[in-house]
């Protein structure tokens, strides 16, 4: 019997937490993929290290010649951005990537379809999983940041909800738009779209350095309102303009949710 096939009564009853998406059944999808990385941990746990990098690098070791940033040390300045990093990257690679081999080469979905998961279910416990991932990466990179002391505010403790919220997003959004590629080719389009969004958010440097055009356009970035929302929770800036950077990426993660599971029923039931 595969995990698909498990008991409605181990993982399903009760649980309607998914609605319109049909996720009833979703909780299945996550074991599944929790079953299948108990054997690849370690590349799993690979794409934690990445920000980590960046924040010993560029965030101690370029901060040992700048002076406060936004009237902070450097470091702390740069470390909330790349945690809002982490939660991004966890979602998207596991919601791009690995959803279109297994629906475009390992045809996983068409086999799950032959069970009682639906479309939905399948749609809603990806972009959980990938939204999963991301937390477990922004876990970690948070409890580094409380032992190197960037942790400035009790509001902190709101920062894990937050990048779940933005794991969501980019969760979502990274599925409905793999639903769209057609070749491994197509991924050079994601790489284009993330790069810029690392670069340029606020990660590294406060929007004042840009002009107005192109605050403005950095300021339309999904990566940005995450960044602030981060770095006005570990700082204890907080204020009532987050509320709008929660709104953004709550639609983003709904628009995205939607889209993916009706591409995905398209693709999957005709």
């Amino acid at each position: 019997m595969t995990t698909t096939e498990l008991p409605l009564t181990r993982l399903i009853l009760g649980r309607r937490a998914f609605g319109a998406l049909g996720g009833s059944k979703a909780p299945l999808m996550v074991e599944r993929n929790v079953m299948v990385y108990r054997r690849l941990w370690l590349m799993l746990a690979s794409g934690f290290f990445e920000p980590l990098f960046y924040l010993l690098s560029i965030g101690v070791g370029l901060g040992k010649l700048t002076g406060a940033v936004d009237g902070v040390p450097y470091t702390d300045f740069v470390a909330p951005g790349l945690l809002a990093v982490s939660a991004m990257n966890g979602a998207v690679f596991d919601s791009t990537f690995n959803v279109f081999f297994k629906m475009k080469y390992a045809k996983t979905y068409d086999a799950m379809l032959a069970t009682p998961l639906r479309v939905g279910d399948i749609a809603a416990g990806e972009i959980t999983w990938a939204q999963l991932r991301g937390l477990l990466y922004s876990t970690a990179f948070l409890a580094i940041m409380v032992v190197m002391g960037l942790v400035h505010s009790w509001w902190a403790l709101l920062a894990l909800p937050v990048t779940v919220l933005i794991g969501f997003a980019f969760g979502a959004v990274g599925m409905a738009c793999t639903t769209f590629m057609r070749s491994w080719q197509d991924f050079d389009l994601v790489t284009l779209a993330l790069m810029p969004m690392f670069l340029f958010s606020g990660a590294f440097y406060p929007l004042s350095v840009y002009s107005d055009g192109v605050r403005r356009l950095i300021e339309a970035l999904p990566l940005y309102h995450g960044i602030d929302l981060l770095r006005s929770l570990t700082l204890g800036r907080v204020h009532v303009g987050l509320l709008w950077d929660v709104v953004y990426l709550s639609v983003m993660a709904l628009i995205g949710a939607l889209v993916a599971a009706r591409r995905l029923e398209r693709l999957l039931l005709t």
